[in-house]
């Protein structure tokens, strides 16, 4: 089966690290239909589909986009608290996805959501959440802020802002 470059980039760097604790070199041919430079986050999900790592940034911190999949895709797979590392033999059957953000914009209300077509940012103060667009489970504007507030520590009660941004889903 062949995935887009982006995710075998992903990957790669997983391979390596965990394998050798190297970082993997960021090709310089990649498609050039992608951003220069771009939030990502990388989700990893075991044979079965349950989640296994994702971690991810809001905005790029990275020079280019190869360097921030490389990051988030190591971060993913050794960094993630709610994980254990995954181990060599955990790789080759790892189903990974790359998203790469458009820019968020703001939203006014939840009647700006679609939780299908919507990842959605939460914050308030210093505290910041993120969900991604089309999350199993999550069919509402309201669960999908609900869940984003509990993950930055909102509460219900606190005044919140929203955006919105759609992403590039690479499998």
């Amino acid at each position: 089966m062949s995935h887009h470059p982006i995710v075998e980039l992903a990957r790669a760097a997983i391979a390596a690290y965990v394998r050798t604790g190297r970082i993997i070199e960021p090709p310089t041919d990649l498609p050039p239909e992608l951003p220069a430079r771009a939030a990502v986050f990388v989700s990893l999900h075991t044979p079965e589909g349950d989640l296994r790592g994702c971690i991810g940034t809001v905005a790029p911190t990275e020079p280019t986009l190869a360097e921030q999949v490389i990051q988030e895709a190591v971060a993913a797979a050794v960094m993630d608290p709610r994980f254990p590392p995954v181990e060599p033999e955990e790789i080759d059957g790892l189903d990974i996805h790359v998203d790469i953000l458009n820019p968020p914009e703001p939203a006014e209300s939840l009647a700006d959501l679609d939780p299908k077509r919507y990842g959605v940012i939460v914050e308030s103060g210093r505290r910041r959440g993120l969900l991604l667009p089309d999350i199993a489970g999550v069919d509402t504007a309201e669960t999908q802020v609900a869940l984003t507030r509990r993950k930055a520590g909102i509460g219900n009660q606190e005044t919140v802002r929203l955006s919105r941004f759609t992403v590039t889903r690479l499998t």
